[in-house]
């Protein structure tokens, strides 16, 4: 992707999102060149990968296989062997028309989806087989507490408020309906580097055409603009 493409993107979802009165915290406002004069006080959001997340899963498509994440909140996954600590995560999504989010499970988080306003969100749903192919077997999903079961395959459609669980090694695509949706996911500790297991091989995050300087930084940038003062 080039970066004048996700600096557009950015002003534009965020846009969006204010649009249906939800801000993002002040980080996310930060320019390179303020990030370059942070210390040690903002270890956690760089080792989290808090902020900014804008992905075309490789396609080169984005306005058709892709999504915008902004992480707000995310624990350490080491705490999970304890119970104690931040054992959660919080994201903001923004999911335009028929853009698609590749079919995908969970290693082990379990999450909740909600559409937060705008139009329908679609998410088709399959069980995985031990060889984490699609399984053919009814998939039983939980919609707002109400247990449902449906055939395998099955496209759930979720209205303005209406949220679903996914948990783990549960398969899910999505796409907006209708209108651009605003989407939450709230979710155990959230590692996309390894608990991501997609159906079809794809890049998780994009490689980037720096054709302009950043507006805000991506998470996968931080390495490159924060070095924290000892």
């Amino acid at each position: 992707m080039k970066r004048s493409e996700i600096n557009t993107i950015m002003r534009d979802s965020d846009d969006f999102i204010r649009q249906h009165n939800f801000w993002l915290p002040p980080f996310a406002y930060w320019t390179p060149e303020d990030w370059m004069e942070k210390g040690d006080e903002c270890a956690e959001i760089v080792d989290r990968q808090l902020g900014w997340d804008i992905t075309d899963f490789g396609s080169g498509e984005f306005e058709n296989i892709g999504l915008f994440v902004f992480t707000i909140r995310n624990g350490n996954p080491e705490d999970l062997k304890t119970g104690r600590g931040k054992l959660y995560a919080e994201k903001i999504l923004v999911v335009n028309v028929d853009q698609v989010t590749p079919m995908h499970f969970h290693w082990s988080k379990s999450e909740d989806i909600i559409n937060r306003g705008g139009g329908q969100l679609k998410i088709q749903v399959y069980n995985s087989t031990a060889d984490d192919k699609l399984d053919t077997s009814d998939v039983t999903v939980n919609i707002d507490g109400v247990k449902r079961i449906v055939p395998a395959g099955s496209i759930i459609t979720l209205n303005n408020g209406e949220s679903i669980t996914m948990t783990d090694h549960l398969y899910h695509k999505f796409w907006g309906s209708g209108s651009r949706t605003l989407v939450g996911e709230v979710s155990t500790v959230n590692d996309d580097n390894i608990d991501n297991r997609f159906y079809e091989p794809v890049g998780r995050f994009p490689k980037i055409e720096e054709d302009t300087a950043p507006l805000h930084l991506l998470c996968t940038d931080y390495p490159t603009y924060y070095k924290p003062r000892r």
